[in-house]
């Protein structure tokens, strides 16, 4: 494992790229974090950014205490690589339904109708984009 913090590299934004899965955990108070699997685009500044809806339990634990970390790994089959991400997040108002639509375009095939439908009841709610902004990163490759 590497202990270096500094911030991304390339070889980790060409990791980060890829459709994969980050898995999110937001500080809780008492209660300990509880990681969650969400769809993520790493911007050329080198932020993470995700959706959500504005009145989730992420949001509401963020607005309390913005410090969050999301861990992306390689899938099964694949040799270990993994990047941890550690930041304070920023609750975004705008584009959010434009990085949804980058986000479907890239986990989803959208030409499966059941997908375009999908899509389209994501762009039809209100959603915010949440920004880490990296403080600490870890990596293993």
């Amino acid at each position: 494992m590497s202990t270096d913090t500094t911030l991304l590299t390339a070889e980790d934004l060409e990791f980060l790229r890829r459709p994969l899965l980050g898995f999110l955990s937001v500080a809780g108070g008492t209660q300990p974090p509880q990681p969650r699997p969400v769809w993520f685009e790493v911007t050329a500044d080198g932020t993470i950014q995700f959706i959500t809806e504005p009145d989730s339990l992420k949001v509401r634990r963020l607005r309390r205490d913005p410090r969050a970390s999301i861990v992306v790994a390689a899938p099964v089959g694949e040799r270990e690589h993994w990047v941890s991400v550690v930041g304070r997040a920023t609750m975004e108002a705008d584009g959010a339904h434009d990085l949804c639509s980058r986000l479907a375009a890239r986990y989803w095939d959208l030409d499966d109708p059941a997908r375009a439908r999908d899509l389209a009841a994501m762009l039809a709610a209100d959603q915010l984009r949440v920004v880490i902004h990296p403080e600490t990163v870890r990596r293993y490759a």
